[in-house]
């Protein structure tokens, strides 16, 4: 998806607007809790994905994406009306990955903690091997001259 500003200027105006028309026209009963969370244009305006995330277990997320494919006619008319250009972009709606992601990055880092956690106790005293200061040093009085 190209990042040009008339495509993120329509981008912007088509998360208001399906936002808009989630809360208040569609009446839908399987439609749950739904969040738009980002929408992206093509360059060249044609397609719009609009990324949603769905409060609930994964009936209710399926039943919402049943409903928005069933209304995706309704809100592709209302996009064209709204913004007024030439050509409505065709819709396409994805479940956004987002809050899986961040609760598997959440779960990794608590893992990490706990094996940080555990080294250190491991690790709490003992002692090095060899010296503190491995390396090499020059002693104080074998200075060359050159």
């Amino acid at each position: 998806m190209v990042d040009n500003p008339r495509a993120r200027k329509l981008a912007d105006r088509i998360k208001e607007i399906v936002a808009r028309l989630l809360d208040s026209r569609i009446k839908d009963p399987r439609l749950g809790f739904v969040t738009v969370t980002d929408v992206r244009v093509t360059g060249d305006l044609q397609n719009a994905s609009v990324f949603y995330t769905v409060y609930g277990s994964d009936e209710e997320r399926a039943g919402t994406a049943a409903a928005l494919e069933s209304a995706k006619g309704l809100i592709r008319s209302e996009v064209g009306k709204q913004t007024g250009i030439r050509l409505t972009p065709t819709i396409e709606f994805h479940l956004d990955a987002v809050p899986e992601t961040a609760a598997h990055l959440d779960a990794a880092l608590v893992e990490a903690r706990r094996r940080d956690a555990e080294l250190a106790a491991l690790r709490e005293g003992k002692a090095y091997a060899g010296d503190a200061d491995p390396y090499r040093a020059p002693e104080q009085g074998d200075e060359r001259e050159d």
